[in-house]
């Protein structure tokens, strides 16, 4: 008897220690606009199969009101932690203090949030978008000694990532009186809608040459690269074509010599995520309110080789 209850008591222990680690999460992501972003997506449920968390995934199509609907079921079937790459920074308060009541932490990913009350989350993993848009800005003004007409295409209205590779960028090339950019549009970080937008400024443009086109993300870059060629031009000759992410498409566009360079963005983040629930189901309440996963520069160079490896994952 007194062996049963020895093994009773620690199974007691077992599963009341098994009870302090996550087993369910709740991921709400963007949707699938990209190369980039389902390979994130995809990281993400590697990374849960590994560790044996129970992923439950909501595709939010780029709709913030399909987000807000994912999280309120996340609430409702009470999981241990919710996950979201938000779609804008805006609107987020109510759900995020409904998640709040539950007692579930929220890990935002990838793109940010605003709102005027940090403790609604746990923690961001994420890039420092600014340090990106700096980061090409610089690699451009050096390859064209400051003077570039430049064609931007920027990302989706209202997301971190549009506004925050925009202002680094714009920072460095206020510093360069012969820099300028001479059209910018939205392509919805999407390929199709960058060679859409692309084909609209070369109209635009009437003759007149261009630099540079300086794209939010690779997608829209391959996009504009197929506009140009479409168009008798050589992309990353005749315009030379920078970006953001680092996805396998344009390492081998960059190999091709149709893009000029780019500033990897790890999709990646699962891991650094699931450690942060972890430590908060652990006790550890009070995090970092950001961990930056920030990316260097790539070019022609090294590109060939990047595809191999990137190709290969």
């Amino acid at each position: 008897m007194k062996n049963f209850k020895l093994v009773s008591a620690f199974s007691l222990w077992a599963v009341s220690a098994s009870c302090a680690f996550a087993t369910t999460v709740g991921f709400s992501q963007v949707g699938s606009e990209s190369g980039w972003r389902t390979s994130f997506s995809e990281a993400v449920k590697a990374e849960a199969k590994q560790r044996g968390i129970d992923l439950k995934f909501a595709d939010a199509q780029q709709k913030q009101e399909n987000q807000i609907k994912a999280v309120r079921s996340f609430i409702a079937q009470g999981v241990d932690a919710i996950i979201i790459a938000p779609v804008v920074e805006t609107g987020w308060k109510p759900v995020l203090k409904e998640a709040k009541r539950a007692r579930i932490p929220v890990v935002i990913v990838d793109r940010n949030i605003n709102v005027d009350d940090d403790s609604l989350y746990l923690t961001r993993i994420a890039t420092d978008f600014t340090e990106e848009g700096r980061k090409i800005g610089e690699w451009l003004m050096d390859k064209t000694q400051g003077n570039c007409d430049i064609a931007e295409l920027q990302g989706t209205v209202g997301a971190t990532a549009a506004i925050d590779r925009a202002t680094g960028f714009n920072a460095v090339i206020a510093n360069y009186p012969n820099a300028k950019i001479v059209r910018s549009q939205t392509g919805e970080f999407t390929r199709a809608k960058g060679k859409e937008v692309m084909e609209g400024f070369l109209k635009a443009q009437n003759g007149q040459a261009l630099c540079a086109v300086w794209a939010h993300n690779d997608e829209m870059a391959l996009g504009a690269v197929q506009a140009i060629k479409e168009a008798g031009l050589k992309p990353g000759k005749d315009i030379l074509i920078v970006s953001v992410d680092g996805v396998p498409d344009y390492f081998k566009a960059m190999a091709d010599g149709d893009a000029n360079a780019t500033v990897e963005y790890s999709p990646h983040m699962g891991g650094p995520a699931f450690d942060a629930i972890d430590a908060f189901i652990k006790g550890n309440k009070e995090q970092s309110k950001w961990v930056s996963t920030t990316g260097e520069v790539f070019t022609q160079e090294t590109a060939a080789a990047e595809y191999e490896k990137r190709r290969l994952r």
